[in-house]
């Protein structure tokens, strides 16, 4: 277990090598750098609170855990969505921006919840199925 702990952590500081050695090429390096602690801020302030609030105010017992991870997904759908989302007005070059990114992030979060009520089904099949003691 220690062993993957290690190796997952040395993954993640070379993924952080790797967006910090892109930043290097960046032009607009302030616009990105506020981007990111916006999203750190948002992560922190809005998305976090929200999900673990929601969790007991929604669902009670064993639910709340498969209901927390489909809320957090789903915020950071939403929060990655955001920008195109947002956009205002027409797209100067059509090429850009070519998909429905409205139609898309609603069938993400489609899928998403339906993971998660798949997860909730099978939790409750698994317990019907276990022996009763005694």
């Amino acid at each position: 277990m220690k062993a993957a702990r290690v190796v997952a952590g040395a993954v993640g500081v070379v993924l952080m090598g790797v967006g910090v050695s892109l930043l290097v090429d960046v032009r607009d390096l302030p616009g990105v750098l506020l981007w990111l602690g916006g999203a750190v801020v948002l992560h922190d302030a809005v998305l976090a609170p929200t999900v673990l609030l929601a969790g007991p105010l929604l669902v009670r017992g064993g639910a709340r855990g498969p209901v927390r991870g489909g809320l957090l997904v789903a915020g950071a759908l939403t929060v990655v969505a955001l920008p195109v989302l947002l956009r205002p007005g027409p797209k100067p070059n059509s090429s850009v921006l070519p998909l429905d990114y409205p139609r898309n992030w609603l069938l993400a979060l489609a899928a998403v919840t339906v993971a998660t009520a798949l997860v909730l089904v099978a939790r409750r099949v698994r317990r019907g199925r276990r022996p009763s003691g005694g």
